[in-house]
């Protein structure tokens, strides 16, 4: 990695934890339900009309069907959207109504935080279907993240209980963690992107004029083919042609902030992050990437002080930094050493003052290598999706990163909620393996990790490998499957792969030389996204629900430490070990059988 690459992460790092400190506290005062006099003054008729008691607390099974029909009547809304966008207003363009199989996928896309998109979103969307539709469900598929890391935090930290396994209130953790901490932020960000060039507003399409005709007027030609000239021999140019170009407007700005900070993904967009109207500048760019991991590292904070010690949730704010730091050192190099095919027709791909060299395929050159490596791999570390260049144009090892990140289960900051969820599952193995060792009942901040649990933890882990790999196999061996390849051989299967990994780990983000927008695919990925989110939360709410019914035992000296550097070392091992090992065979058979063939 050059200098600049080390500089660069190492400033979002720093940013990242000043931000993300003082968050944190605040998460936790939401968590905890210590909210001032005024904001409960202001929600109580919210609770009051919803029929919800803020004091009240849920079950774990309870919980789990809230939170289930919650989002079956979501995905139903956004689905009735889509199909009736023709008829209903704010749709200045005429944008017909979305097919069955499409709008069924981008349902169960946007609800369960993955926000894959199969289709163009300026040619497909209307702008009451980007906003009530794919924008509400950014808000509300990110607090039903937060909502379930809530609930495992109260597991962890219930000291006394009648042993009912009481995890909170869902409706209560779903509103206030959308009134209180999605939408305050979103708005703060999405100003900030207005006044930097992303556009919001409701106008039509608009038609204008380009400067290319005037640009490229060619010369004129006599009889002969050769070029006529004036009297003082300059060259006559053919009379310029006006040139036009359709700009789609819209309410982008809005949708871009809860789309990066609720890990949401997707785009008004096709281009996504990479069209100027979404991610103009520089400094956007590094904003959006910061508001993706900013609330995940928050709640690692906010995990420490539930629990009621800080260092557990240093030690898992650590662990996803190691990985994602390890992650950028990969990808970054990989990309800066430039394409040896390309190098072969002769192309300079040196970096130098007057190019940044490299493989700059499918990258926008205002961003460059460094800023669009780190992006692909904040994206994908979390449950994002969002993208400012195309993955499928990386090489081999360099997209087999953004990947691996994914198939890890969405621990190294993960989505907002998932993320915290997701490697506190990695630590209850780890802290299982570990007892196993040393022949003691593993315990887990005062829990003792019994049978029910770790056979809850293997269900939640294996749940994605299970829909990834049988998932790929069936579009692999499909002749419907095998249509939608662009690039027969390793690569067509690291796209089937990619596609699988990233529906069913919830991120969204594509290579996008697979022609996914199909029935076959459009319905499998579906499924893969539903049960890759829901599959998932049910066990862990089990977990919380056990966890809570359990006393929590003092610390003693036979008590393993699950704050210091051994513990975080175990913990990275448990996530490499466990999470990556199921996939080995299948990234032999695509990215890595590329790499061997592109550098021979």
């Amino acid at each position: 990695m050059t200098a600049s690459a080390w500089g660069l992460l190492a400033l979002f790092l720093v940013v990242l934890g000043v931000l993300a400190w003082p968050l944190g506290r605040y998460i936790a005062v939401l968590c905890e339900g210590r909210l001032p006099r005024w904001m409960q003054r202001v929600e109580a008729p919210i609770f009051k009309l919803a029929g919800a008691a803020p004091n009240s607390s849920m079950h774990w099974r309870s919980y789990a069907l809230a939170l289930l029909a919650f989002n079956a009547i979501g995905a139903l809304v956004v689905y009735g959207l889509q199909r009736l966008q023709s008829l209903l207003p704010l749709n200045p363009s005429g944008m017909s109504a979305v097919s069955p199989d499409s709008a069924f996928n981008t349902a169960v896309s946007f609800v369960s935080n993955t926000n894959w998109q199969g289709y163009a979103g300026e040619s497909t969307m209307s702008y009451l279907t980007q906003m009530l539709g794919l924008t509400v469900q950014n808000f509300l598929s990110g607090a039903t993240g937060i909502a379930v890391a809530f609930a495992l935090a109260r597991g962890f930290a219930a000291r006394s209980t009648d042993g009912k396994g009481f995890v909170g209130n869902f409706w209560v953790d779903v509103t206030r963690i959308t009134v209180w901490l999605l939408l305050p932020i979103s708005f703060v960000i999405s100003i900030f992107f207005a006044g930097q060039g992303v556009i919001q507003n409701f106008d039509a399409y608009k038609t204008v004029t380009t400067v290319e005709a005037t640009a490229y007027q060619q010369p004129k030609l006599d009889a002969a083919g050769q070029p006529l000239k004036d009297t003082s021999g300059n060259p006559v140019l053919e009379d310029a042609k006006a040139t036009t170009q359709t700009l789609a407007m819209g309410p982008v700005a809005s949708q871009e902030a809860i789309k990066m900070l609720g890990t949401n993904g997707g785009g008004f967009f096709n281009a996504n992050s990479a069209h100027p109207y979404e991610n103009p500048t520089a400094l956007t760019n590094f904003v959006q990437m910061l508001a993706i991991f900013l609330i995940p590292a928050a709640l690692c904070f906010a995990f420490g002080r539930v629990v009621g010690d800080l260092r557990q949730g240093w030690a898992v704010l650590a662990a996803m930094t190691v990985i994602f730091v390890a992650a950028v050192a990969v990808v970054v190099p990989a990309e800066q050493v430039g394409n040896p095919l390309i190098g072969g027709l002769g192309v300079d791909q040196a970096a130098s003052a007057v190019q940044s060299g490299g493989n700059m395929e499918g990258k926008e050159v205002r961003f460059g290598i460094a800023a669009s490596s780190l992006f692909a791999v904040v994206t994908t570390a979390a449950s994002c999706g969002a993208v400012n260049a195309m993955h499928d144009a990386f090489t081999p090892l360099g997209g087999m990163v953004p990947m691996v990140l994914m198939q890890l289960g969405e621990v190294v900051f993960g989505g907002v909620g998932t993320g915290l969820y997701s490697m506190l599952i990695f630590a209850i193995l780890a802290v299982f393996i570990s007892g196993l060792m040393i022949g003691r009942t593993p315990e887990y901040l005062g829990k003792k990790i019994e049978v029910h649990e770790m056979k809850l933890t293997s269900i939640a882990i294996l749940v994605t490998p299970i829909l990834v790999l049988a998932g790929t196999a069936v579009a692999a061996i499909a002749d419907a499957g095998r249509a939608g390849i662009a690039n027969p051989g390793a690569h067509g299967f690291s796209e089937i792969l990619y596609a699988l990994t990233s529906a069913a780990n919830n991120n969204g983000s594509a290579f996008a030389g697979l022609s996914a927008n199909t029935p076959f695919y459009n319905m499998l990925l579906a499924v893969a996204m539903w049960f890759g989110r829901f599959a998932v939360i049910v066990p862990v709410l089990a977990i919380a629900g056990a966890l809570a019914a359990k006393k929590r035992l003092p610390v003693t000296a036979g008590t393993m430490p699950t704050h210091g550097p051994l513990f975080v070392t175990l913990l990275i091992g448990t996530v490499l070990l466990v999470g990556l090992l199921n996939y080995v065979p299948a990234l032999a058979l695509g990215p890595v059988v590329e790499h061997l063939i592109l550098w021979k």
